[in-house]
């Protein structure tokens, strides 16, 4: 008998096959469970790293053992004429046939019916950031009382333009001038939940 007959005789073709089936499902369902748990990163690597070391030790076992009716024994401890390895052959290619069919299901399903449920990259961006800004009252830092009407009119100006923006999400005139005796930057980023805040002075030359 063939070196390659042999092989096939004692199942070692069907387990190598029904070995990476079931190390493919269980990197896909590892892969499912680690951001779910919040399980480490490297924990998908472990099992790909046991499931590697794993596949020799498999293939050696299919090859030095048996399955018998009394239990697991030794190939060569088996006589040939008592040998099951046929029935065991039928049962692993069922084996092998149902994990195929969970392969199949959970692919189509991860690949036609999760993937269209799920949102792009772009959808996530466009849905989670809104652009905003938030115009804080200028400042009359000068001796010139005069120019607190230049410096209002310079916000309100710039409110009035940048309310223009449609994509653009302007904070309202009221809420900005709340500010203007005391402007905590910080305090106004917090409460409007803003992206850029601009903050300005005016100074007005000395004749």
């Amino acid at each position: 008998m063939s070196f390659f007959a042999e092989l096939r005789r004692r199942n070692v073709f069907r387990v190598v096959v029904a070995y990476i089936i079931v190390s493919w499902l269980l990197l896909q369902v590892a892969d499912t469970l680690v951001p779910a748990l919040h399980l480490p990163e490297w924990f998908n690597s472990g099992i790909a790293l046991l499931l590697i070391l794993g596949f020799p030790i498999a293939i050696i076992f299919a090859w030095a053992f048996e399955m018998t009716p009394e239990g697991v024994k030794r190939e060569r401890e088996v006589d040939r004429s008592q040998s099951i390895t046929s029935q065991t052959g039928q049962k692993l290619n069922l084996t092998i046939i149902v994990l195929l069919a969970v392969g199949i299901v959970y692919f189509a399903t991860d690949k036609f019916l999760l993937q269209d449920s799920r949102p792009s990259v772009d959808e996530i961006v466009q849905t989670s950031v809104t652009p905003s800004i938030a115009v804080l009252p200028f400042v009359n830092m000068s001796d010139d009382a005069s120019n607190e009407f230049f410096a209002d009119g310079i916000t309100e100006e710039l409110l009035n333009l940048l309310a223009k923006i449609p994509e653009l999400d302007v904070t309202s005139r009221s809420s900005a001038f709340a500010f203007k005796v005391r402007i905590s930057i910080s305090r106004t980023s917090q409460r409007n939940s803003m992206l850029n805040i601009y903050w300005k002075a005016v100074f007005a030359n000395q004749a």
